[in-house]
């Protein structure tokens, strides 16, 4: 069973930035590709990023991309995606999940982390 933990959300002016983190157990991490998702109140839930097994590769969703990078430490087995330039509309729960597959496709992700809520006020 693997277990994911979020961790960094809050509250920040727009502009600001916020790092959260996917503290991941249970497994070894470098066997899955990581991804994080976000879904705002009233929304489907929806792709914002991933990264492959060893971090070579990274994609991102269209409204994110140049503000924010994900990124991995397999020794640490931790994730993180890093968000700059935040804008009221990135304001969201943010998911991080773990899967075989390397997709965007949320129902291909395995297992998923409780959620960590990002507010941002203008």
């Amino acid at each position: 069973q693997v277990q994911l933990l979020e961790s960094g959300g809050g509250l920040v002016q727009a502009g600001g930035s916020l790092r959260l983190s996917c503290a991941v157990s249970g497994r070894t991490f470098s066997r899955y590709v990581m991804g994080w998702f976000r879904q705002a109140p009233g929304k489907e839930r929806e792709f914002v990023a991933r990264i492959t097994r060893s971090g070579t590769a990274t994609y991102y969703v269209d409204s994110v991309k140049g503000r924010f990078t994900i990124s991995r430490d397999n020794a640490k087995n931790t994730g993180y995606l890093q968000m700059n330039s935040l804008k009221p509309e990135d304001t969201a729960v943010y998911y991080c999940a773990a899967g075989t597959v390397d997709t965007g496709l949320r129902r291909l992700y395995d297992y998923w982390g409780q959620g960590t809520q990002v507010t941002v006020s203008s």
